[in-house]
C-alpha cells in the first residue's frame, strides 16, 4: 500500500493550428493533419486516455475540419472559442469530472502554454514539437490496459448522450433515473478483475476514501485472504455499460469489520448509486453481528466521501490530522434506491 505519488494523465487537451494540423485554419482552409498527432491520439485512446480541444478559432469552421479529418469522435467537450485557454481547459476538466492534475495540454505557442501553466500549475504543458514523444512519457503509460480502458471513450460518449437526455427531461430526477433501467452488480473480485481494480485505485481520487493505491499483487493477496473481502461493482443501463466502477476492501477480524478502502468512479456520481455499496456492507455487518468501522484519509479532493459516510450514519470515534476512524451503530436500515436493480453475486 502506498500513497498516490506518480501522476497519470487521463485527458490530453489539444490546440489546433500548428499543433493538430500544420497551418492556420482561418488563413488557409487547406491545412494538413500532422501524422504524428494522429498516431498519438489513436495510441493514447487505445490506452484509455481521453482527448479534447482548447483552441482559439471559429467553432463551426474548426469542427468541420476536425470532422473532415475523421477525428470528431475522439474529442470530448471541445472548447473552440476566443477565451483564455486556461478557462477552456478548466471547463473541460469539470465536464469530464477529473482532477486538474490529470490533464495534459499541447500547444505550439509558448505564450499559450505559459498562460495555462500560470493559471493551472498542475496541468502538464507540452510543446507541439514533442508530440511524437508523448506516448512514451511515463504519465501516458498505464501499467495495465483493461477492457474498461479500451472502451473508456465510448463510455464517456454514452454519458454525454445520457446527460443531454437528462437535461431535456421534464420531471423529477428519480423518474429519469428509473427510466434508465440501471443494474448495479456487486461481486467478490475475481482474478480477472484485478487489473481493473488496480486501475481504479490509481485513477480514482475524488470518490476515494483513502487515496491509497494497491498493486495487482496486493489486491490478489487480499482476494485470497480469509480476513479480507475484496468487492467490485459494475453498472449498466439501457444505453450500455459503465464498466467496473466501484471497489471495496473490507478487513474482517472476528466480530469487527473495517472498511479499509471505498471508492467509486466519478462517472456515476450523478446516478444516485453512491450509497449502494455502503448499504450492502452495513447489511453484511448487521447480519454477522459485527461492529462496522471505516478508515478515511481526508484530502483536498475527497470531501464527498466524508459526506457520504456521514449521510450513511457513520460517526467519528478517532481523529487526527491525517486519518479519521468512523463507526456505524447499524441501527438505521437503509434500503437500496428503488430506481436501481441491485444484484449481489457471491
Amino acid at each position: 500500500m502506498k500513497p498516490i505519488e506518480e501522476r497519470k494523465i487521463k485527458c490530453v487537451v489539444w490546440d489546433l493550428d500548428n499543433t493538430l494540423w500544420d497551418g492556420v485554419l482561418l488563413e488557409d482552409k487547406n491545412v494538413t493533419l500532422r501524422q504524428e498527432a494522429l498516431e498519438t491520439i489513436k495510441t493514447l485512446d487505445s490506452r484509455g486516455i481521453l482527448h479534447s480541444v482548447a483552441s482559439k478559432n471559429d467553432f463551426d469552421t474548426a469542427m468541420s475540419k476536425i470532422e473532415e479529418f475523421g477525428l470528431k469522435e475522439y474529442f470530448l467537450y471541445p472548447k473552440i472559442n476566443w477565451n483564455p485557454k486556461s478557462d477552456s481547459v478548466l471547463e473541460i476538466t469539470k465536464l469530464i469530472n477529473i482532477g486538474i492534475d490529470t490533464i495534459a495540454f499541447i500547444d505550439d505557442q509558448p505564450f499559450e502554454r505559459d498562460e495555462v501553466s500560470y493559471a493551472l500549475p498542475d496541468v502538464l504543458c507540452i510543446d507541439s514539437l514533442d508530440i511524437s514523444k508523448v506516448p512514451r512519457l511515463p504519465e501516458m503509460m498505464p501499467r495495465f490496459i483493461t477492457e474498461d480502458s479500451k472502451n473508456r471513450r465510448h463510455m464517456y460518449m454514452a454519458d454525454i448522450c445520457r446527460n443531454k437526455i437528462e437535461n431535456e427531461f421534464k420531471g423529477p430526477q428519480e423518474e429519469f433515473l428509473a427510466g434508465l433501467n440501471m443494474v448495479f452488480t456487486i461481486s467478490k473480485a475475481k482474478e480477472e478483475d484485478l487489473k481493473r481494480a488496480e486501475e481504479l485505485t490509481v485513477r480514482t481520487h475524488q470518490l476515494n476514501t483513502t487515496g491509497y493505491t494497491y498493486s495487482y499483487e496486493e489486491l490478489d493477496r487480499f482476494r485470497k485472504s480469509d480476513n479480507h473481502k475484496l468487492l467490485i461493482a459494475s453498472l449498466t443501463d439501457k444505453y450500455g455499460s459503465y464498466g467496473k466502477i466501484g471497489l471495496v476492501l473490507l478487513e474482517c477480524v472476528e466480530n469487527l469489520y473495517t472498511i479499509k478502502l471505498l471508492l467509486m468512479s466519478c462517472r456515476v456520481m450523478s446516478r444516485g448509486v453512491g450509497s449502494i455499496m455502503i448499504n450492502h456492507i452495513r447489511n453484511m455487518a448487521r447480519k454477522e453481528g459485527a461492529v462496522l468501522r471505516a478508515i478515511m484519509v481526508p484530502s483536498e479532493v475527497n470531501r464527498m466521501m466524508y459526506v457520504t459516510y456521514k449521510f450513511s450514519h457513520f460517526t467519528e470515534i478517532e481523529e487526527s490530522d491525517s486519518l479519521v476512524l468512523f463507526e456505524n451503530d447499524l441501527t438505521t436500515v437503509q434500503d437500496f434506491p428503488e430506481y436501481v436493480d441491485v444484484k449481489i453475486v457471491d
